[in-house]
C-alpha cells in the first residue's frame, strides 16, 4: 500500500475530552494565562438586573479570592464599584469642566492653575482608584519643601488651598461619579496653619471719617453699601438696578464680578446661591441720590450711553461697568489724601490703610459686638453655614461672651 493510497482513507475523529485544557471556574475564581480573575454578580441599581462582573490581573489565586470576598460583601451592600483605569489628571480635567458653571470665574482660574502646577506633576499619572491617604500626605510634604517655582517651598496657605481642591474633587468622585468607595483626602494629614482672624482695621468712627472723605466721589454709594451690607466687592459691582427694591428696603445679590487674566468676568456668588439683604433708611437715601446722579449722566451723554436697559448700579459716566481694581485703587487714594491733605492741617488721627474687603469685616464685627445672632450675620454675609462665621470671627464672639456674663448678672440683680 502506497502512501497516497493510505492518505485517501477517512480519518476517525479524535476522542478528546470536552473542555480538556481549558481553565476551570472554581467558586468564582479562574486562572487566565499567567494571572487570576474572579467574577461576581452585581445588581444594576437602575434596572434591578443582576449581571456578572469580571475582574482580573491578580498574581495569585489567594489574592483573587481575597478580592472576590471583599467584592461580594460590597455587592450585597450595594457599594460595589467597578475597577476603572482613569487617572487623577484625567478625572480632574473632567471634574473642573463639569463644575465650571458653578465656580466663580476668578476661583475657576485659580483652580485650573493649582491643578496644573501643584497636583498633576505629582499625582496626575496615578490611577484615581489607587490613591491612598499616605500618598496625599506625601504630596503636601513635597509641596511644602519644594513644590514652588524653581524648587522653592510653598506656603502653608497654598498647600491648604490645594487640599481644599482635592477634597472637593475626590469627594465628588465618591458621591457623584461613584468611582471610588471613600475619600482618601479626608484621611490625609495636611499642614496646620495659625488662624488669621480679621482684625478691627477701622473703628466705626474711622469708617465715618472715610465715608465723609469719599462722599463727593461718584462711587461714594459703593463704599457706603459695602460697609452697610457686608457684601463682597464683586457682588456689588455685579449689582443691577432691578436687584434693588428701595420701597421694600432690600437688595438681592445673585452674582459676582472678578478679574481673570486682566479681563472683567461675571459669574455666580461664592456660595453659588443668591440672597436678600435688608438696608436701612440712610442707605435707601444714598441709593436714591446715586440713581439720580446716574440718570443725569445718561441724559448728559445721550445716545453715547453704553449702559443697558437694566444697567449696573455702579457704572462709569458712560454706563460701562466698573473694573474691580478701580474701587481698591480709589480707596487707597482717598485714605492717602485724607492723611496728607494738600491744604489745611493733617488729621489728629490718620486712617490706617484698609482694603475694600475690610469694610465687610467691619460690618460683621460691629453686628456681632452689638449682639446680633450669628446666623443672621452669616445670612447677610452670604456664608453657606453659620459655622464659617463662627470660625472667622471667633475672637469677636469671645469678646461678646465676656459681656454676656455681665448682662446676665445685671438682669439677675434687677430681679432681686
Amino acid at each position: 500500500m502506497t502512501d497516497s493510497a493510505s492518505s485517501d482513507k477517512p480519518r476517525k475523529p479524535s476522542k478528546s475530552t470536552p473542555g480538556k485544557g481549558r481553565p476551570k471556574l472554581r467558586d468564582g475564581v479562574m486562572k487566565r494565562g499567567n494571572t487570576w480573575s474572579y467574577v461576581i454578580r452585581v445588581t444594576d441599581p437602575e434596572t434591578g438586573i443582576s449581571k456578572p462582573k469580571w475582574v482580573g490581573g491578580f498574581t495569585t489565586e489567594d489574592a483573587a479570592k481575597e478580592a472576590r470576598d471583599e467584592a461580594r460583601v460590597k455587592a450585597r451592600r450595594g457599594e460595589y464599584i467597578d475597577r476603572n483605569a482613569i487617572t487623577v489628571a484625567e478625572y480632574l480635567d473632567q471634574w473642573i469642566e463639569s463644575h465650571a458653571v458653578e465656580i466663580r470665574p476668578r476661583t475657576l482660574a485659580s483652580y485650573r492653575t493649582m491643578i496644573r502646577l501643584y497636583i498633576k506633576p505629582h499625582i496626575g499619572g496615578l490611577r484615581l482608584q489607587s490613591v491612598r491617604p499616605a500618598r496625599i500626605t506625601k504630596l503636601y510634604r513635597d509641596l511644602l519643601t519644594g513644590g514652588g517655582e524653581d524648587g522653592k517651598a510653598l506656603g502653608i496657605s497654598t498647600v491648604q488651598r490645594t487640599h481644599a481642591i482635592l477634597r472637593k474633587a475626590f469627594g465628588d468622585a465618591v458621591l457623584v461619579d461613584e468611582l471610588i468607595p471613600s475619600n482618601p483626602v479626608e484621611r490625609a494629614k495636611r499642614p496646620k496653619a495659625a488662624v488669621n482672624e480679621p482684625g478691627a482695621v477701622w473703628t466705626t468712627v474711622q469708617l465715618r471719617a472715610f465715608l465723609g472723605a469719599v462722599r463727593r466721589h461718584r462711587l461714594f454709594a459703593f463704599y457706603h453699601l459695602a460697609a452697610y451690607t457686608g457684601a463682597r466687592r464683586g457682588e456689588l459691582l455685579n449689582l443691577r438696578w432691578s436687584s434693588i427694591d428701595l420701597d421694600a428696603k432690600q437688595i438681592t445679590i445673585s452674582g459676582s464680578t472678578g478679574v481673570v487674566a486682566g479681563e472683567r468676568i461675571e459669574g455666580a456668588t461664592k456660595s453659588g446661591r443668591s440672597r436678600v439683604v435688608s438696608i436701612d433708611d440712610e442707605t435707601v437715601t444714598v441709593l436714591r441720590d446715586h440713581h439720580k446722579a446716574q440718570v443725569a449722566d445718561k441724559l448728559l451723554v445721550g445716545k453715547k450711553w453704553r449702559g443697558g436697559d437694566d444697567g449696573y448700579v455702579f457704572a462709569t459716566g458712560w454706563g460701562d461697568p466698573i473694573h474691580p481694581d478701580t474701587v481698591g485703587w480709589l480707596m487707597t487714594k482717598t485714605v492717602r489724601a485724607y492723611n496728607a491733605p494738600k491744604e489745611g492741617p493733617r488729621p489728629a488721627e490718620p486712617l490706617p490703610h484698609a482694603r475694600v474687603h475690610d469694610l465687610r469685616h467691619i460690618h460683621a464685627t460691629t453686628l456681632l459686638l452689638a449682639g446680633v445672632p450669628v446666623h443672621i450675620v452669616a445670612a447677610r454675609l452670604g456664608h453657606a453655614d453659620p459655622a464659617i462665621t463662627l470660625r472667622v470671627y471667633a475672637h469677636v464672639i469671645r469678646s461678646a461672651e465676656v459681656a454676656a456674663a455681665d448682662v446676665f448678672a445685671r438682669v439677675m440683680n434687677e430681679a432681686a
